[in-house]
């Protein structure tokens, strides 16, 4: 076999997708959303594996923007359209496009990157860990009041037009941004990702509706969602499928709540991809009634571990000398001393006896404070060789928010 890994030329970009499509079941996107990946398609950053005339294997990041702990946002690559076709498997393709994406991250001065994974168990063997999760709930507003809070009365709800109102709900969503470890500042064309609403992608749900909370006259809030009709022998038994949800403060995000609970002709409400830390459980009487699920969201993996342990901070003083392991990018491996707090940290090589030794895949996991060091050490993915080197590692490690990725890519 003779293949070339090249990069993606604008004349090329139609056959590539065409590829995507395959690898990832055949079934081809519709127009409307063909036309969307085209425009946030950053060509330069794309990049294809080619056998003979044909594209046997694809790949891509986004230049994102990503909260980490402190409130500061950090580049990102944001890690997309992997794929290898079905004709080239077990033949070191995606080893060879990883590696090659990999070195031009670190080339473009970028410290970490990031994906969300269609299969999990592939990519740790890269050095991506699982670092925020999600949480799904199917709501039962039959048996659950809906949520209230003083003032709710006092939150004006108004329908709008999902395409009208893109910028309002823009302009909420980027004042939270700075808020929560793992969200992402927005690029442009990004937006148009949260009102697309081909009738073939509803599976039986309406137009996608959007509602707009204001406060004397200020936009605090919005949510996007469809409803999903159903009948049994007893009645209308529909679904509300929350899109998104966002709100500036607790009244107006229990306004939004009790709108949404009171739809007529629905028994539920169904809102995936929730932060672990969504006030919605606790705003009603019976969380059970909730059906919550959790499931691993953004992979993180630093690419540059100086500068990205460096451009966090740290819930509590910290002082430590890391062992990175990292055979993938092996400018990573070695020892560093990482010594932060609140205001901020350093972190940059040494020769001091190690502390803790762990994988850049760990490392990944821990870094915007959703999976404890200690937690993984449990799992025998971090070992301790200072004694009280990990529950102060960890302690400062940890975020006040639950990190959380609002969205794919």
């Amino acid at each position: 076999m003779t293949t070339e890994l090249r990069p993606l030329c604008e004349s090329d970009w139609d056959a590539w997708y065409d590829r995507l499509d395959v690898a990832f079941g055949g079934v081809p996107d519709g127009p409307e959303r063909r036309a969307w990946w085209r425009a946030i398609t950053e060509v330069e950053r794309a990049f294809g594996v080619w056998d003979g005339d044909g594209i046997v294997g694809t790949g891509g990041s986004f230049s994102f923007g990503l909260t980490v702990p402190g409130g500061n946002e950090l580049p990102v690559a944001g890690v997309t359209l992997i794929s290898v076709q079905p004709t080239h498997r077990r033949r070191g393709l995606l080893r060879s496009m990883m590696r090659h994406q990999l070195t031009d991250v670190h080339e473009r001065g970028e410290a970490l990157a990031a994906l969300t994974a269609t299969e999990p168990a592939i990519y740790g063997r890269f050095g991506y860990g699982p670092a925020t999760q999600a949480m799904s709930m199917t709501v039962d507003t039959v048996r659950l009041a809906a949520p209230d809070l003083p003032g709710v009365d006092g939150v004006r709800l108004r329908l709008v037009d999902p395409e009208a109102s893109v910028a309002e709900c823009e302009r909420v969503y980027g004042q939270l941004v700075p808020t929560r470890p793992g969200m992402l500042a927005r690029r442009p064309h990004w937006e148009r990702q949260h009102v697309l609403d081909p009738e073939s992608e509803r599976d039986g749900a309406g137009q996608l509706q959007c509602v707009l909370a204001e406060v004397d006259g200020d936009v605090r809030g919005y949510a996007r969602y469809a409803v999903k009709p159903d009948w049994d022998h007893t009645g209308p038994r529909g679904a509300v499928l929350v899109r998104q949800i966002d709100a500036l403060d607790p009244v107006t995000y229990a306004a939004l709540w009790r709108y949404l609970f009171g739809i007529d002709l629905t028994t539920s409400v169904v809102a995936r991809g929730r932060p672990l830390d969504d006030p919605l459980p606790h705003l009603v009487a019976d969380q059970r009634r909730c059906a919550i699920r959790m499931q691993e969201q953004l992979f993180v993996r630093p690419v540059d571990v100086g500068a990205a342990l460096g451009a966090r901070t740290y819930r509590a003083p910290v002082e430590v000398v890391l062992e990175v392991a990292d055979d993938f990018c092996p400018w990573n491996a070695g020892r560093w001393r990482l010594s932060g707090d609140e205001q901020g940290a350093v972190c940059e090589r040494t020769t001091d006896p190690a502390e803790l030794a762990l994988s850049v895949r760990e490392l990944g996991s821990a870094y915007l404070g959703g999976f404890a060091l200690s937690t993984l050490a449990g799992a025998g993915r971090v070992r301790e060789l200072r004694p009280g080197a990990l529950a102060a590692a960890s302690l400062a490690f940890g975020s006040d928010v639950a990190p959380w990725l609002p969205h794919g890519f």
